[in-house]
């Protein structure tokens, strides 16, 4: 077969097989799944062909890119099947461990989409231990077959949103949304952690391979930890950071509070940063209080010459922009700068509220029905619920750093897998655990309880570094190699920050 170029663009020439994907029949090669699982495990391996993989910044390699057939939904045997495409970049070890396959955060994240970016030198990297596969999960990337749900739901633009209206907002946009992928005859019920962690088992399969290492990030370690519960042994090794257990895919509103206490600490080492914010979680409460007794419109130019648009903004939508910029240190003390000049200028508050306005307030709710079916399907135990709800009424950000979960978490259906899913994995699988202590989204004392079944753990603390800390120092990668080829590494790596505004 003639070689395909994959290039970094979107666009590509290897073949999509479209003409499989069809009701899964007799012509699938049935295997059982191992670990804990009696279901059956059908897929049909699609020969890969080769391809010149091209980087964003322009690196080449030479790959080879597949794809399995699977069915959408295991659990019904008239499902449709979906292809699930992945990339293998051959290792250069003439004696390779097992593969290792990547699985991207979100959940939505693209691994084919990871190895295109800034962590393709640590793909690259790991080619010395084994074969490195960048695999796009069901839905994501160059294996989504959900067509995107652009809904008629949307805020309106004479008054200040409340956590209950944009609640119900969701709800409905979802409603809409359900209606609208079934007409698409896409079975939203297959798209469950559980269901990706048995198109695992496959692609090991597929791939010829008594076991794999699994290296995840963030929602790719909840998918590594449900296939530590489907495939047991099959797992050779795991690399993670950014753990988030089982249970945890909605966290927990008094740890963001007690985030924000060591971001503070770090912030009072920079002499501009602690000048500007002396008290970071003061001043926020201080900007949202203000502007939910006190809403103000804010007028956003048209574009192109048209007219412009006025708004009535309130303190949620702020709390909303630091719950989704606080993944990473940097981002954060970004976020809180803008709010703090906006609480002693209006000029800067205007500003601040075109932000609002882009990311909030200017689109209908739009849905791409992985993301929203995995979160709800993992779901909340009513425990960790009760403590959620209780937090929440005080807390910093209240409940936004998880949005829409778990205000949607009945509004897809009965898609949710239950207290047995959620129970804690127990395994000796050798783990390496990398935590950021500034991790915004999965905090250090939370990934030590989504680990705690893991006699096998060794964790690695990454001072001053954040959720997405692969690529913040060459002594990461260094550790991770040191780990897969069974040396010891260090308990603590530090992460100097540099001063603001370099």
């Amino acid at each position: 077969m003639s070689e395909a170029r994959y290039p970094a663009s979107h666009g590509r020439t290897a073949p999509r097989f479209t003409h499989l994907a069809a009701p899964f029949a007799a012509a699938a090669l049935a295997v059982t799944a191992c670990g804990g699982s009696d279901s059956v495990a059908e897929f049909v391996s699609v020969p890969p062909v080769p391809v010149e993989f091209v980087s964003a910044a322009g690196d080449t390699v030479q790959a080879e890119r597949g794809e399995i057939l699977v069915p959408e939904n295991r659990a019904n045997p008239d499902s449709r099947s979906i292809s699930l495409a992945y990339v293998r970049f051959p290792s250069t070890n003439a004696n390779p461990r097992p593969p290792i396959v990547y699985l991207a955060g979100g959940p939505g994240g693209s691994g084919i989409g990871t190895a295109r970016g800034r962590r393709f030198p640590l793909f690259m990297a790991l080619r010395e231990i084994g074969d490195v596969i960048a695999f796009d999960q069901r839905g994501t990337g160059d294996s989504n077959h959900i067509p995107r749900c652009d809904t008629s739901e949307g805020l309106p633009l004479d008054r200040a949103p409340t956590i209950d209206h944009v609640a119900d907002l969701f709800r409905a946009a979802a409603a809409e949304c359900t209606a609208f992928w079934e007409g698409a005859g896409v079975d939203l019920a297959g798209y469950t952690t559980r269901e990706s962690a048995r198109d695992l088992e496959a692609l090991r399969r597929a791939l010829g391979a008594d076991q794999v290492t699994l290296w995840g990030i963030s929602y790719g370690t909840h998918l590594a930890m449900a296939a530590v519960k489907e495939m047991g042994n099959r797992i050779d090794r795991m690399i993670l950071t950014g753990a988030e257990g089982l249970d945890q895919t909605v966290k927990q509103p008094a740890r963001t509070d007690e985030y924000f206490d060591r971001l503070q600490v770090a912030i009072d080492t920079d002499p501009v940063l602690s000048a500007a914010l002396p008290d970071a979680k003061g001043m926020v409460r201080r900007l949202v209080t203000r502007l939910n007794e006190y809403p103000v419109t804010i007028t956003v130019p048209g574009e192109e010459g048209a007219e412009s648009v006025e708004f009535v903004m309130g303190g949620l939508e702020l709390q909303l922009l630091l719950g989704f910029s606080i993944a990473d240190p940097f981002g954060a003390v970004r976020t809180l700068m803008l709010l703090a000049g906006a609480e002693e200028d209006e000029g800067a508050l205007n500003a601040l509220g075109q932000l609002v306005y882009e990311n909030f307030r200017r689109d209908p709710v739009s849905m791409g029905g992985m993301s929203e079916a995995m979160d709800v399907a993992s779901g909340i135990s009513p425990e960790a619920h009760a403590r959620f709800e209780e937090q929440a009424r005080t807390s910093l950000l209240g409940g936004v750093l998880n949005f829409p979960m778990p205000y949607v978490r009945d509004a897809f259906g009965d898609l949710d897998l239950g207290p047995e899913f959620r129970e804690a994995p127990r395994s000796d699988i050798p783990t390496l655990l990398l935590t950021g202590t500034l991790d915004g989204r999965t905090y250090p004392d939370s990934q030590r309880e989504a680990m705690a079944g893991f006699s096998n753990l060794t964790q690695v603390m990454v001072e001053n570094a954040g959720h997405n800390l692969f690529m913040v120092m060459p002594e990461v990668t260094e550790t991770i190699l040191a780990f897969m080829r069974g040396e010891q590494v260090p308990d603590r790596l530090v992460f100097e920050l540099p001063p603001y505004g370099r």
